[in-house]
């Protein structure tokens, strides 16, 4: 059975889309039963895809648990406005790790050297656009960044 005959081959990876999305001081709740919770407002950014730009709108927020000195999960959920004046809904969990002190230094904030760093998330889309329909029936995996003042990432779509 060939790749492109197997159902159970594994997919390949299709490029979707660069973010470059900033970040605003973080809210931190402090320690609770699951770990340190903190709240970092997303004040903006842009994306681009092929074909198309969109500008990430202020008032979303990056839910984060940094449950171990070495892992923090990510809950991003923020809005794009495409350059066709579509919106677009993300949802985007992520897995960060990296050594104690190098995951210290993201949380407060100084920069780090990003191969140091596991950064992976999986981006998930909602819109009302009929033309962008598609990419609500598709599944996305990312890897991303952290910078002290932004998130970049790279999203692809699993073909």
């Amino acid at each position: 059975m060939t790749p492109s005959t197997d159902p159970l081959a594994p997919p390949s990876l299709k490029f979707f889309a660069d973010l470059s999305v900033t970040v605003g001081k973080p809210q931190e709740v402090g320690a609770t039963a699951q770990g340190l919770r903190r709240l970092i407002p997303i004040t903006g950014g842009s994306a681009a895809g092929v074909g198309w730009t969109a500008q990430v709108l202020a008032g979303g927020a990056d839910f984060q648990l940094v449950v171990t000195a070495r892992m923090a999960i990510l809950d991003a959920r923020y809005c794009l406005e495409t350059d066709g004046g579509d919106l677009i809904y993300v949802e985007n969990r992520a897995i960060r790790s990296g050594p104690p002190e190098l995951i210290a230094r993201l949380v407060r904030g100084e920069p780090v050297d990003p191969a140091q760093i596991y950064f992976r998330c999986s981006p998930r889309f909602e819109t009302a656009s009929p033309a962008l329909q598609w990419i609500t029936e598709r599944m996305f995996a990312g890897t991303g960044v952290r910078q002290p003042d932004k998130v970049v990432m790279r999203f692809f779509e699993l073909a």
